[in-house]
């Protein structure tokens, strides 16, 4: 009796992983990877904001003439909303100012987030002179320190990019427990209008740094 070849149904069951893989693949475009961080929200950063606001509606052709800044940062690279939460640099050591070039600040010096450096017209919350930042972290690292500062009076940052030469120093907090939620106060004098906080965030963890830039209006 002749033996029967399978060779033709172990083809067809190869195919069929190969689809049910692929299948589950696109189930996971764009979900956050494990290792995801945090944020300050509130002030907003301009990653964060652009998610908040267009996340749900990205293709909206509204958001070209209602919030040309982010409509800009989704055509550039639409990653860089999705994953708000991991703009982070390994083993800077401290020297952020020597790691990071002007003009990349609001990136971090990440090249996938250029588009955050770019100036205009980025949407800004009010705030007054003393006010509350608010990261929220979904991993629970905790912080070594965060450090605050403010754009300069005279720095636009709706023509300029942002340097360190542009930044007013406020303030460097002590360490915070691992949180979901770490909230702190900073208080300032002699701002009004259109300013970026700039934030630093040393994750207590490992040596990992976060930068970013949030567009605010001091009333």
């Amino acid at each position: 009796m002749r033996r029967r070849s399978f060779s033709g149904s172990g083809t067809a069951r190869r195919s069929l992983i190969a689809l049910v893989i692929a299948g589950l693949s696109c189930l996971f475009v764009g979900v956050p990877a494990a290792s995801a961080h945090g944020t300050i929200v509130g002030p907003a950063t301009r990653a964060y904001q652009c998610w908040k606001d267009w996340g749900s509606q990205h293709t909206n052709p509204a958001m070209q003439q209602q919030d040309p800044m982010c409509w800009q940062a989704f055509q550039a690279n639409a990653d860089t909303m999705w994953n708000w939460m991991s703009a982070l640099r390994d083993g800077l050591k401290g020297n952020f100012q020597g790691s990071t070039p002007d003009g990349q600040l609001c990136s971090n010096g990440l090249a996938r987030n250029n588009s955050l450096n770019t100036p205009g017209q980025w949407r800004t919350t009010s705030i007054g002179a003393n006010f509350s930042m608010h990261l929220y972290d979904q991993a629970s690292h905790g912080a070594d320190y965060f450090r605050v500062y403010v754009s300069k009076n005279g720095f636009n940052p709706a023509t300029q990019r942002l340097g360190w030469g542009n930044l007013d120093f406020i303030t460097q907090t002590g360490r915070y427990a691992p949180a979901k939620d770490i909230t702190f106060n900073v208080q300032t004098s002699g701002y009004r209008g259109h300013h970026v906080i700039f934030t630093i965030w040393q994750a207590s963890h490992l040596d990992q740094t976060y930068m970013w830039c949030s567009d605010v209006n001091f009333g």
